[in-house]
């Protein structure tokens, strides 16, 4: 059996059909088996998996794994290594699932604590290269997004030396790029646990350039798409590391190269060459975008350089509507990057109409992308960004209004948030229309989540409506009741310092209405409780509690005279002579011009 289904898929298939598997199965598991017999049933397996990926399938439907794992535990090399050979050619095929073994954290910290640091480290001085290479993928697969792991890592040395520096001896220039690449990863997952400082001269002198290296075009360009994706991980919080990067090697200009594969076809004369081209073409564009967005998160200069390299909008524009949701998220991510640009949201963003495309991927897109889409969305309706209008008109009110009902707490923030920058110095249409949207009920229900980001952005959504005095009586005439039934719960809730200020200064602006201020003069619950953030510990609270009484006793309007005698009747302007005596000089200011309302 096993010469003949040895490089001959059609045999391999035959076998299986016949019902090989279970067979041999069996044979292996059976304790009275010769161990010659076990080790030559798990060869044939191993050669059957080596098949097609429908050859793997039926191999993991009669239970192979198990079976496999069980003959680690022989006393026998020989069957062991059968056993291992054919269980790695299985978790290699793409067909496997992978939980079947070990994925994910949880699991990470089971090898770990069974000692598979300690049992690893001495394999990466080993004679043989195959083993060092091998050794190097466990720690960078251990350590990845694994604080735990690579906090231990720095403390190891083997003969002496610490893993880190043997690490560094790794990624010089002469060993394979294969050994570079790896020990790249193990040293960025370590920076990146805070294990390693960004300012160690192994990450800025050795790892940072390693990885600039592999993303050149003499690279090949598996090398090229990890070589990014990695250098994107390492500097994607640092903005020091940022800056280091955007000046090595032309890295920027560097970059622009991913999104030429493949080639034109005339210059491949070979069609396999084509097929791979394909292949990697998506996976370039992706590492491509989200090393752009790494290198732009914080700096205004690198943001213009990567926007000034050839066509690099329309690349943007175009990665926003590719069939990869892979790519569509990186390139998400890379236009939310430079969308923290002020300049460039006037310029670029606009000279493309960026906010077509972007609308379209919010229509109906998986709850990752949606969360980076929805924030740039944010800052395409700053009120100095020009798309402001064409978002309007292209539903987003409604688009948005929904987000604020998302299970998802990050959809919820980013969807109040876009709503509070659209209302902010809007136009009253536009008020009306995200009051409609939200619902009463819906704001109620913001009002009352138990995240401090969605209850701080929906009061500052609030704010922006209720602002401009035509605006403020408008909407206090059709929605008054319940926003003053809101900012009573609020300000009788257990909320932080900064809510409560928020909710103050809301009321301020109700204050400053014409007609919208007698919904505070007849509420004496609410009168009570400015009168209480008067007197608070706390300076912004006293302060926003001014604001209110300033704008309720302003001289010049209307029933002035009235609302001064009510106030002044529950004690209000003891209050003003007690503050205007303080020794912060705000508030001592506030105090003083508001005694000169009652004097004028």
């Amino acid at each position: 059996m096993k010469n003949a289904v040895i490089g001959n898929n059609k045999q391999k298939a035959n076998l299986i059909v016949l019902g090989a598997v279970p067979r041999l199965l069996y044979l292996l598991q059976q304790e009275t088996s010769s161990t010659e017999l076990r080790t030559e049933c798990a060869v044939v397996l191993g050669s059957l998996a080596m098949g097609t990926e429908n050859n793997v399938k039926s191999l993991l439907d009669c239970h192979i794994i198990p079976a496999l794992l069980q003959g680690l535990l022989s006393p026998d090399l020989k069957f062991i290594e059968a056993c291992l050979r054919c269980l790695r050619t299985i978790f290699i095929s793409p067909v496997t699932p992978e939980d079947l073994l070990y994925t994910g954290p949880d699991h990470q910290t089971i090898l770990f604590n069974h000692g598979a640091v300690q049992n690893i480290a001495h394999l990466l001085v080993s004679t043989s290269y195959k083993v060092r290479m091998q050794a190097l993928k466990c720690f960078s697969v251990l350590a990845f997004e694994n604080p735990q792991v690579s906090m231990t890592l720095v403390n190891v040395s083997v003969d002496g030396e610490l893993l880190p520096q043997i690490f560094v001896k790794m990624l010089q220039r002469d060993k394979p790029i294969e050994m570079q690449l790896t020990s790249a990863k193990c040293l960025t997952s370590m920076c990146r646990a805070g294990a390693i400082r960004t300012d160690d001269s192994c990450i800025v002198l050795k790892t940072l350039p390693c990885l600039v290296r592999m993303c050149s075009k003499e690279r090949l360009l598996e090398e090229r798409v990890e070589g990014a994706e990695t250098l994107a991980y390492l500097i994607e919080t640092d903005v020091e590391l940022q800056r280091i990067a955007s000046i090595t090697d032309h890295l920027i200009v560097m970059l622009a190269d991913y999104f030429k594969y493949p080639s034109s076809v005339s210059a491949i004369t070979d069609i396999k060459r084509l097929d791979h081209d394909l292949k990697h073409a998506h996976e370039l564009r992706q590492a491509a975008f989200k090393l752009y967005a790494s290198l732009g998160a914080n700096d205004e200069d690198i943001r213009k350089k990567i926007i000034e390299t050839e066509n690099m909008m329309d690349r943007i524009v175009n990665g926003l509507s590719e069939s990869s949701i892979k790519v569509r998220l990186a390139a998400v991510r890379c236009l939310h990057s430079l969308s923290r640009s002020v300049q460039q949201l006037r310029t670029s963003f606009q000279d493309h109409a960026v906010w077509k495309p972007l609308m379209k991927v919010l229509q109906n897109a998986p709850n990752e992308i949606l969360v980076v889409a929805s924030s740039t969305l944010c800052n395409l309706l700053l009120e100095f960004s020009p798309s402001k209008e064409p978002i309007l008109e292209s539903g987003a009110i409604e688009l948005l209004c929904s987000l604020t009902q998302s299970e998802n707490l990050a959809l919820r923030v980013n969807g109040i948030w876009a709503l509070m920058n659209m209302a902010f110095q809007a136009e009253q249409k536009i008020k009306s229309d995200i009051l409609r949207g939200l619902s009463t009920e819906q704001l109620f229900q913001l009002l009352s989540d138990s995240d401090v980001n969605v209850l701080m952005k929906t009061l500052g959504l609030l704010r922006n409506l209720l602002s401009t005095r035509p605006h403020i009586d408008h909407i206090m005439s059709t929605h008054g009741k319940q926003i003053m039934q809101a900012v009573t719960l609020i300000l009788e809730g257990e909320h932080n310092i900064e809510v409560k200020e928020q909710t103050l200064c809301i009321l301020a602006n109700i204050a400053d209405g014409t007609t919208a201020k007698e919904l505070i003069m007849t509420n004496d619950d609410i009168l009570q409780k400015i009168k209480y953030y008067m007197s608070h510990s706390n300076a912004k609270l006293q302060l926003a509690a001014m604001f209110c009484i300033s704008n309720l006793i302003w001289n010049e309007e209307e029933g002035s005279q009235e609302r001064q005698d009510k106030l002044r009747d529950i004690g209000i302007v003891d209050i003003l002579h007690k503050l205007s005596q303080s020794s912060d000089p705000n508030l001592c200011d506030k105090a003083k011009t508001a005694l000169q309302q009652y004097l004028a």
